[in-house]
């Protein structure tokens, strides 16, 4: 029985214990109802945005009740919007950003910016996630790029997005609405950037739809240059580029498009052409401008001397600017009457004002030809009319060529002797040798070709020609004494004798002797005396051919028909030893 009663002590205990606790308990969280009550839930109201009542004003601040124990103020600047300050008065309800329950001075911490800063967050959750544009102001620069005001949001813009095209100033977008979309963002980062450039670009897209479902050739269009190249301009024509060609941009000569054209700069185009495929376009400015090439053959006449300005020069000559849109070529073969071979460079330089004459108009290909020297005294005639072929004068050597001397003459030209026209006796490569720039010499005026600017001279025409005589005093079948000058393997070049003095002849091995066995020319000396027989006297090459077979077959003949045949009996070398016999008595 004491068991029992003891058992039934200690079971009632821990019921009053149990119930003891459960009270406790209660009372906890009675008291934390209590306070939550009381407070709000404070404690997850910090960081957040609450409303409360503006219960007093000043003239910098306004204090509000957000309902807790203490009120907060905040800055009536905060509330202002674009600048303008907000139409407030005690009794309004306001929204605000509780960052603190009690701060330093027991006050509640709020904060109207924050605020506005939070829900704008939630507006721009919202469009960065249906990929909608948001509105918002550039207001400073940082490093990299801008930053923008997306009502109250602070967000990053950089350079590269500002716009399709790089912009040097930007000044005139600062300030001002502007659309933008929304690229990337960290709430926990307070990170926000945008792009302007990306809503540009959609809105290029749409009107470069419309632009090229309504483009037609001839259409005229402005534009903005986008790009400048040595062989044109890129014309953004608001959503498609078109190209401008250097040679479309204006009737006049252009040597390159930064002459007329700037980036950044509005023209006006007309379309040249149009490839819907390719959706390649062809501008031109010139186009919108009359042609000045309309009744240019009446203007110009051929024949007309005017002046004009060097815009241009190249290897084969000038271009002149008779008039803005017309020019004209002068060919480095009409530069000057005496001046060959030279760069014409040499003879104009850019921009000079230089006296032309039109020699002719082409109107399909668009060229007008010019002359300078046309405009000046024709040397080479007046050189004609004041000199006779076959007259003599006297020149200085002004350059030496390989196929002659160049001499000069009165005038300010050159007349050319050739080397085959320098001596009778030598070979043009040997005659040459003897001349030297700035020599004076003694021509005679061979030729006179004043269209083709030719004078021809001669030096060896001052003399008689040496062969003349010789054609003379010998002629074919003649039998001469020669004189050995030069062994050869294939025969011997001889002197001929007085009457031929200074020519040469040539006595091919195999006609050196009948006896083949003797057409042998090593056996000949130089200085030798030889008698031979004339074969050929050619004029035009002044070659004489001579032959000792020839002359031994002669001298054969001769003593067979004087002293008899082989059929009298008498062999060959008695024939002939007779033969020598008789010129020997005849010589003594």
């Amino acid at each position: 029985m004491a068991r029992s009663a003891t058992k039934r002590n200690v079971e009632s205990l821990n019921a009053a214990a149990k119930k003891a606790a459960n009270q406790s308990a209660h009372a906890v969280d009675s008291f934390a109802a209590m306070l939550d009550d009381a407070f709000g839930k404070t404690g997850s109201l910090e960081g957040n945005v609450v409303k409360g009542k503006i219960t007093a004003m000043d003239d910098e601040y306004a204090v509000i009740d957000v309902g807790l124990k203490s009120e907060g103020r905040v800055a009536l600047r905060e509330f202002a919007t674009g600048g303008v300050a907000a139409d407030l008065k005690v009794g309004d309800t306001v929204e605000v950003f509780l960052e603190r329950m009690e701060g330093r001075d027991g006050e509640a911490s709020l904060s109207r910016e924050k605020a506005k800063r939070e829900e704008s967050w939630v507006v721009l959750q919202q469009s960065f996630d249906k990929q909608a544009h948001v509105t918002g102001i550039i207001f400073g620069r940082v490093k990299g790029g801008f930053t923008v005001d997306l009502n109250g949001a602070t967000a990053f813009l950089p350079g590269s997005q500002v716009d399709i095209r790089p912009v040097r100033d930007v000044t005139p977008l600062m300030g001002t609405p502007q659309p933008f979309q929304i690229l990337k963002m960290d709430r926990q980062r307070g990170n926000i950037v945008v792009s302007r450039r990306a809503v540009l670009e959609e809105s290029r897209a749409e009107a470069r739809g419309d632009l090229i479902a309504n483009l037609k050739e001839g259409q005229v269009l402005n534009g903005v240059v986008k790009n400048i190249t040595d062989y044109g301009a890129f014309v953004d024509l608001g959503g498609v580029d078109g190209l401008l060609h250097v040679t479309d941009i204006a009737w006049k000569r252009i040597n390159h498009p930064s002459e007329m054209l700037q980036i950044g700069q509005q023209v006006n185009v007309q379309v040249i052409r149009f490839n819907a495929e390719t959706q390649r376009i062809s501008l031109g400015m010139k186009q919108l401008e009359s042609d000045p090439w309309e009744g240019v053959v009446a203007k110009y006449p051929a024949g007309l001397k005017m002046k004009g300005r060097v815009t241009n020069i190249t290897d084969y000559g000038a271009f002149v600017e008779l008039e803005p849109g017309i020019e004209g070529l002068v060919h480095v073969s009409e530069m000057s009457w005496t001046k060959k071979n030279v760069h014409p460079g040499k003879i104009v330089s850019q921009s000079q004002e230089v006296e032309v004459i039109v020699l002719d108009i082409d109107m399909q290909k668009r060229r007008i030809s010019l002359g300078i020297k046309q405009c000046m005294e024709n040397p080479w005639a007046t050189f004609r009319a004041s000199h006779t072929i076959g007259s003599t004068l006297s020149g200085e050597v002004r350059n030496i060529t390989e196929f002659g001397l160049f001499v000069g003459l009165p005038g300010d030209i050159d007349g050319m002797v050739h080397m085959s026209d320098l001596s009778w006796n030598e070979a043009g490569e040997e005659a040459i040798k003897v001349y030297q720039k700035g020599q004076n010499v003694d021509v005679k005026i061979l030729d006179i070709d004043s269209e083709k600017e030719r004078i021809s001279l001669g030096i060896k025409q001052l003399t008689s020609d040496p062969f003349e005589g010789m054609a003379v005093a010998f002629k074919k079948g003649d039998i001469v004494t020669c004189t050995v000058s030069a062994v050869q393997e294939n025969g011997i070049e001889v002197t001929l004798g007085d009457a031929a003095e200074g020519f040469t002849g040539f006595i091919k091995r195999g006609d050196l002797a009948r006896d083949r066995s003797e057409q042998r020319a090593d056996r000949f000396a130089v200085g030798e005396k030889v008698d031979a027989k004339i074969t050929s006297i050619e004029k035009g090459s002044r070659k004489v051919g001579l032959s000792i077979k020839a002359r031994e077959a002669e001298e054969e003949k001769k003593a067979m028909d004087e002293f008899g045949s082989s059929d009298s009996g008498a062999s060959l070398g008695d024939i002939l030893g007779a033969a020598i016999k008789k010129a020997q008595k005849k010589e003594d």
